[in-house]
């Protein structure tokens, strides 16, 4: 890179060597605290289709779960409440249904897009 340096009125003409320097990088994120009584992130199963299983809207602690498995629900039921940034979300039911598997528990923590809750077919 060529680059033109004013010094006391006199002009020079510089050659300048530039290194691109890698970008740092991220190191693995800790969800939580390092103490014991902080909330275990729950292994993620394989995403489903909406049509056979509830996944988790956002990352949050898992507060009730007010189903289980074979309760029938209808469209707009409350299923279950996640707590996030001290927030409450209840999740309700997209649609009718049997619910085959509760696939968390009370203290569980999620990840956006966990299945939650899958339907019988």
């Amino acid at each position: 890179m060529k680059l033109q340096v004013t010094v006391n009125g006199s002009v020079f003409d510089v050659d300048v060597e530039v290194e691109e320097e890698p970008l740092p990088t991220l190191g693995s994120v800790l969800v939580g605290g390092g103490s014991s009584y902080a909330p275990t992130p729950t292994q993620a199963k394989t995403p489903a289709t909406s049509a056979n299983a509830l996944t988790t809207p956002m990352a949050g602690t898992v507060v009730k779960v007010l189903v289980e498995a074979g309760a029938e629900v209808k469209a707009g039921d409350t299923l279950l409440v996640l707590e996030a940034m001290k927030m409450e979300t209840e999740v309700t039911a997209p649609q009718d249904g049997k619910i085959k598997s509760v696939d968390v528990g009370v203290g569980d923590a999620v990840q956006g897009g966990q299945v939650l809750i899958e339907w019988d077919e």
